[in-house]
């Protein structure tokens, strides 16, 4: 008797536990079997997508087919049963890694793209092994064989020898990843400056579509040929979205495959009529659609937060800078030689300067306040802080140091300098700055704060 049923379709708490706990003989084989197999996926994958290669992986899947049926009817013909997995797995090897050498050749030989070619192999293996399974249905045992399930997988029907398979030929893959990681990932980012310093280039690109090939093979037993190109990128392109590190990227991506491998078969065998494969690849996609969102790296929570902290931070420094430069055009000294005093100036001024409205300058204004920039505010009136002067001398002093190099660099006219200045200076950073000050000093203009150089001085005398 179920008892303390929940409102899912039934399912009582003792069925999640079970699943949960692995009670069962069979959902232990097909959960450890996708936890290994999502591992592997995720490390490999990584270095396809890295490689900027993730199509093979659907092109290399697709063309398995053929050589699945091939080797069916090659058993069946020498008297076999056709159902041994060993010998589909060869023929699915030898097949899927011909597609590979096809879409290599005409990538080499012509001037046709890796896309391109990897749709030219993947429909054309794909149409010939679905045309020689109708073939192969008409042979005696086929039926048996279940030979339409290597499209769908078959997670459900796993027995102890698939076990072994999956997790030895996994474990291979898994270890040759460790292995050759420093080569694999020199080839990823560099494959020119990798073929320089003597490494075999093309050796380790054989072994990386090998171990693909082979992650893919034993993959087709749990995910199938159609979906198995989902759970060698999915968990990859998701671990791009919480670090920038590669081997930080490989690690994590083996995670969330071994996770997204054990959450879709466990919710597999909760619901039975759920093909295992299928959900997965859901449970992959949710956790690809999490990371895109708040991914620490690359995620657009994460893009969000950095843009308005930008945005406050360009705001800022533009209003700091405007009011430093009011202060240089009410003052009736030389920013050559003398500071620039700290006055009070009018809002009204400021607004006019920057071309601003009232209310974008009262929001300028409240930030300054709460950072303790302004210390003198009475609506019409504002003064800076001594911290706030200081910045704003910085802030003025670097826009200038770019517009120098802007105008001597870039043959950027000095009446158009500022506003190509205001869209890169923000980013200036520490030695870019010193570079700057070299330029300064070799023109013998070492001022603290440096007049602006895209102001035209009239010359006396002039008509």
């Amino acid at each position: 008797m179920k008892t303390a049923t929940s409102a899912w379709n039934g399912i009582s708490v003792s069925d999640i536990v079970e699943v949960a706990l692995l009670q069962s003989y069979n959902t232990r084989l097909v959960v450890l079997s996708t936890i290994v197999l999502g591992v592997a996926s995720g490390l490999i994958g990584s270095f396809l997508l890295l490689r900027k290669r993730s199509l093979i992986g659907d092109a290399l899947s697709h063309a398995c087919l053929p050589g699945i049926v091939l080797a069916f009817m090659i058993m069946v013909a020498l008297g076999g049963s056709g159902k041994s997995l060993p010998g589909l797995f060869l023929g699915a090897a030898v097949s899927g890694l011909a597609g590979v050498g096809v879409v290599l050749l005409i990538r080499n030989t012509s001037r046709i793209k890796d896309d391109t070619a990897m749709g030219l192999v993947l429909s054309v293996f794909f149409g010939g092994g679905v045309a020689l399974l109708g073939l192969a249905q008409a042979m005696p045992q086929a039926g048996a064989a279940g030979l339409e399930s290597f499209i769908y997988g078959r997670t459900a029907s796993m027995i102890l020898h698939d076990f072994i398979w999956i997790v030895s030929v996994a474990g291979v893959t898994l270890l040759a990843g460790f292995l050759l990681y420093k080569e694999m990932v020199l080839l990823c980012f560099d494959e020119g400056f990798a073929a320089s310093q003597g490494w075999p280039v093309k050796r380790l690109d054989a072994v990386m579509l090998g171990l693909v090939a082979a992650i893919t093979v034993v993959g087709l037993q749990a995910v199938g040929l159609i979906l198995m190109i989902a759970f060698l990128i999915t968990p990859a392109a998701a671990a791009r979205f919480w670090t920038e590190d590669a081997r930080r990227m490989t690690l994590l991506a083996g995670a969330l495959g071994g996770l997204s491998g054990w959450l879709g078969a466990s919710i597999s065998a909760l619901a039975p009529r759920l093909p295992a494969g299928a959900i997965i690849v859901l449970v992959a996609a949710g956790v690809f659609v999490f990371s895109m969102l708040f991914g620490t790296s690359r995620g657009i929570a994460t893009r969000v937060r950095s843009h308005r902290k930008l945005v406050t931070r360009v705001g800022r420094q533009h209003l700091l800078r405007a009011v430093y430069e009011l202060l240089e055009s009410s003052s009736a000294a030389d920013v050559e030689n003398a500071p620039v005093p700290n006055a009070k100036i009018r809002v009204a001024d400021l607004v006019a300067k920057r071309s601003w409205s009232r209310a974008r300058v009262q929001r300028l204004i409240d930030r300054a306040l709460k950072e303790d920039h302004v210390d003198f505010y009475n609506g019409e009136r504002l003064r800076l802080s001594e911290s706030g002067f200081g910045e704003a001398a910085r802030i003025t002093r670097n826009h200038r140091l770019w517009e120098m190099y802007l105008i001597a660099h870039a043959d950027i006219a000095p009446q158009h300098v500022d506003r190509d200045a205001d869209m890169v200076e923000h980013v200036l950073g520490p030695e870019l700055i010193a570079e700057l000050e070299r330029e300064i000093i070799k023109r013998g203009r070492a001022s603290i704060i440096p007049a602006s150089p895209h102001v035209i001085v009239p010359v006396r005398g002039a008509a």
